[in-house]
């Protein structure tokens, strides 16, 4: 199989451990990817982040392939039980084309607004493992343990620490992707990073008392490709994951998701409600082929059977979602964007909105989005290795990420219609 990709150019599974990727690519399971776009809602804000979850999985299992060349450059050194062996490297492939097969519509929103739903990291799993699914039985059809390594390898588990981290990690070809084409699609450059170069710096840690080695940097050429990595995925969370248009979208389509599981529980019937919501909605767990039948057109179709709905603010706020009239933002700073201040300020939000004879669990609400660009245990599971001395954390090697280690960067903002802008930023901003 041969493609033309947007990000990487000429990408090619044509040796024989990856020719599970064209077998796995034409299972419905993969080709529902094609209907979730990547970036969710962000397009309101970017109009060309349009690209779907199905060309990130194949960026994705390109960059696998990348990687997986980059350690049999290296593993020479390794004991042969620790190497890069065929069936390691299929398995490795197929999990990264399949890491995000649970995903549900409109990016992580959906999992977030019903209630009782697994996350798509569940539902990912719950895919390769259920027998009735294609995807299963392509991977059982190549061995039956496949299945369960495959998914073992998406959670992060594995015998080799540096195939464990690959799929599931903080450097792993999941970000090395999504960073590199979000960045892309949207036209905010600060994303891109040199990831030849990086893959080129990778060594293998030294290895302690016997056990398999974990991946490292190697201090003399590859300090500058893992800072532009860190700093591009901090510059995509301040510019792009947490923009402020975005934020507003997804804060307003989980309102009206949450809205209409509250409508269905109360006993309200919605016509053209997908059956998963349904039975969420009640209580029950959304059975694996409901779940499969969610994407991105069947919610958008959902949220126009409810724009003409019983309930009249369910049904503004679809339409309004529809007719992209999103909702203002107002940011809060200091001792505002802290607990109690945030609370205070959520509270007078509200009572304009109540004292203007709109509901405020629909019309006003309180966003918190954050992240940490350079945490979850980054700078000990990739080390920086130089020709003499120790091998050495990434935070005592780089000025840079030595002063962005463990720090958060957050966005707290009060969300509202565009009708009580005027109202809200006076009380607010007094």
């Amino acid at each position: 199989m041969i493609l033309r990709d947007a990000v990487h150019g000429l990408v090619s599974f044509e040796a024989d451990e990856e020719r599970v990727i064209p077998q796995l690519i034409d299972t419905p399971e993969v080709q529902r990817l094609r209907r979730i776009r990547q970036l969710g809602v962000a397009s309101y804000a970017f109009p060309g982040g349009e690209h779907t979850r199905f060309a990130h999985a194949i960026g994705t299992s390109h960059v696998m392939k990348l990687l997986i060349s980059r350690l049999r450059q290296i593993h020479g050194e390794l004991p042969f039980w620790q190497q890069v062996t065929s069936d390691r490297a299929q398995d490795a492939l197929a999990a990264a084309l399949l890491h995000d097969v649970g995903h549900g519509p409109l990016s992580h929103l959906f999992e977030d607004a019903i209630l009782g739903t697994k996350h798509h990291e569940d539902w990912t799993e719950k895919i390769i493992v259920d027998p009735s699914t294609s995807v299963h039985q392509k991977l059982a059809s190549i061995d039956s343990h496949m299945p369960e390594r495959v998914a073992a390898l998406i959670r992060g588990e594995h015998p080799l620490p540096y195939l464990a981290r690959a799929v599931s990690g903080t450097l792993d070809v999941d970000r090395c992707d999504y960073l590199l084409r979000d960045a892309h699609a949207t036209g905010v450059r600060y994303g891109n990073f040199d990831l030849d170069w990086l893959f080129r710096s990778l060594r293998f840690a030294p290895a302690l008392d016997g056990q398999a080695p974990g991946l490292a940097i190697d201090g003399a050429k590859g300090l500058p490709a893992i800072e532009a990595f860190i700093l591009g995925r901090l510059s995509m969370f301040q510019q792009v994951y947490l923009h402020k248009a975005t934020r507003s979208a997804e804060w307003m389509i989980r309102t009206v998701l949450k809205r209409v599981s509250s409508l269905i529980a109360s006993g309200v019937r919605l016509v053209g409600t997908p059956r998963a919501i349904v039975h969420a909605a009640h209580g029950e767990p959304p059975l694996l082929a409901d779940y499969l039948e969610l994407d991105d057109a069947v919610l958008t179709v959902a949220m126009h059977a409810w724009a003409s709905g019983p309930d009249a603010d369910l049904a503004n706020l679809s339409m309004r979602v529809r007719e992209r009239q999103l909702f203002k933002t107002f940011e809060l700073f200091g001792e505002q964007a802290l607990a109690e201040g945030r609370a205070k300020a959520l509270e007078m939000a509200r009572k304009v909105a109540r004292d203007r004879g709109m509901n405020p669990d629909v019309f006003v609400g309180l966003d918190v989005a954050s992240d940490t660009p350079f945490g979850d245990g980054l700078g000990e599971s990739l080390l920086v290795v130089f020709s003499k001395g120790p091998a050495r954390q990434l935070r005592d090697v780089s000025f840079l990420l030595g002063r962005l280690a463990g720090q958060e960067i957050s966005r707290v903002r009060i969300i509202f219609s565009p009708e009580l802008r005027e109202d809200i930023t006076r009380v607010l901003g007094s």
